[in-house]
Order: structure tokens, then C-alpha cells, then sequence
């Protein structure tokens, strides 16, 4: 299958900020990831992450994030490069 890239919109509250849960998913899924924008303080955490690999295992990374509490939503790619 092909590989594809999308970006998201991960948002972390305070609790979630404290966790390494990208290095996590970077190790649970075959996916290549890159940060493209990051603001993070103790209250809260909103990063642009860009994910590649195939359709599937990006849904399946995506999930994984949200059944930990992360907030995920896909955002337009001129959006983040801006």
C-alpha cells in the first residue's frame, strides 16, 4: 500500500503534557513523524504533528492518541507551514 502524510492538531491538557505519548506512538506504530509547530505550557499543549505511513496504521496512531486523553483534529496543510 502507499505511504501518506497527514497533519493534525494534537491538543494536551495538563495532565496528558507530562507524558512522553509521541515517543510512545512513534515506537507502537510504523510511522514517521515531524513536529511542525509546538506551544506547550503546565496548563495545556498544542501541537502540529505530521504523520506519514500507510492510511490505516495513521488512523490507528490517531486513535491511539485520543484513547489518551489528546485531543486530535486534522488541520490544512497551509494552515501549519504558514
Amino acid at each position: 500500500m502507499a505511504r501518506e502524510t497527514q497533519r493534525f492538531w494534537l491538543t494536551f491538557d495538563g495532565e496528558t503534557n507530562r507524558k512522553p505519548l509521541i515517543c510512545e506512538m512513534a515506537r507502537k506504530f510504523d510511522v514517521i513523524f515531524n513536529i511542525r509547530n509546538a506551544s506547550v505550557t503546565p496548563a495545556i499543549g498544542l501541537i502540529a504533528l505530521e504523520l506519514e505511513g500507510e492510511r490505516t496504521v495513521v488512523q490507528k496512531a490517531v486513535a491511539w492518541f485520543e484513547s489518551n486523553g489528546v485531543q486530535v483534529e486534522p488541520v490544512e496543510i497551509n494552515t501549519i507551514e504558514g
